[in-house]
């Protein structure tokens, strides 16, 4: 099996937690067993506490991963998300239970050989995509399962994939990941190409692999970097405040003084 890099070490993909007035909303991430931690970055569960008074707004901010997710109340409905250019809200009902998998960048195409490019900016059903994950989440949850015996299900099916998958790592394609993420989105790698590829050639690793071009993961990279210290905006490659706040909110769907503040 070819080696990939070690993309934790180099990147949090940020999701928002939640605070008044959505204390009846929990969220959390679970890691995944060690041997899955090259290609998944967690486990997360949003759920209800009690039922809400109104339909509840979730709101995923753009982080270059794809996700897989469930609700073990109906396992048979599961979906996938592709990566996505903007953030995307969702309308949920006043009582819900999701489950997802989140994947590194570029983790779910290499594990099922499947181009991110035609799942990018949507959801849609897993079983058009994978049928044979989505019987497996059909036949093994239910609303029953603890968190941790959920975790051991989905660290049992997907380890057992990895052990079974070939991993074909393009060192052109993970060389310029790294790049990226080593220096925050703000390199430009089609000015500093890997030796032996070309520019079309390395798009064409970027869309089938991530789901666009590196010109835009760089974009989400820059962004996800800015939440750790949005202070610091400027050594990030924004133009001006403007430019900062104008990518904030399109990627976020809040400016940062409102989503900062929450």
């Amino acid at each position: 099996m070819k080696t990939i890099p070690d993309i934790r070490s180099l990147y949090l993909p940020v999701q928002p937690g939640f605070k008044h007035p959505a204390e009846g909303v929990m969220y959390r991430e679970m890691l995944p067993h060690p041997g899955l931690q090259d290609y998944i970055y967690c486990y997360w569960q949003l759920h209800t506490r009690y039922p809400l008074t109104d339909p509840f707004h979730y709101r995923v901010i753009a982080d270059g991963c794809m996700d897989v997710y469930f609700e073990p109340e109906q396992p048979d409905k599961s979906y996938v998300m592709g990566f996505s250019n903007s953030f995307v809200e969702f309308e949920l009902a006043r009582t819900f239970n999701y489950v997802g998998i989140r994947f590194f960048p570029g983790m779910f195409p290499q594990l099922y050989k499947i181009s991110a490019a035609e799942l990018s900016n949507q959801a849609g059903p897993l079983e058009d995509v994978l049928p044979a994950v989505a019987k497996f989440l059909k036949d093994s949850f239910s609303d029953t399962l603890s968190p941790e015996n959920m975790k051991a299900l989905l660290d049992e099916h997907f380890l057992r994939h990895v052990s079974n998958t070939t991993i074909d790592a393009d060192s052109r394609l993970y060389e310029s990941i790294q790049l990226i993420l080593q220096n925050g989105g703000t390199v430009s790698v089609e000015k500093e190409l890997p030796q032996g590829i070309s520019i079309r050639q390395l798009r064409r690793l970027f869309e089938f692999y991530i789901g666009d071009t590196p010109k835009e993961f760089s974009r989400i990279v820059r962004f996800q970097k800015t939440l750790q210290a949005p202070e610091d905006y400027l050594n990030s490659g924004y133009y001006d405040q403007a430019h900062f706040i104008k990518e904030f909110k399109n990627l976020y769907g809040l400016t940062p003084g409102k989503a900062l503040l929450k």
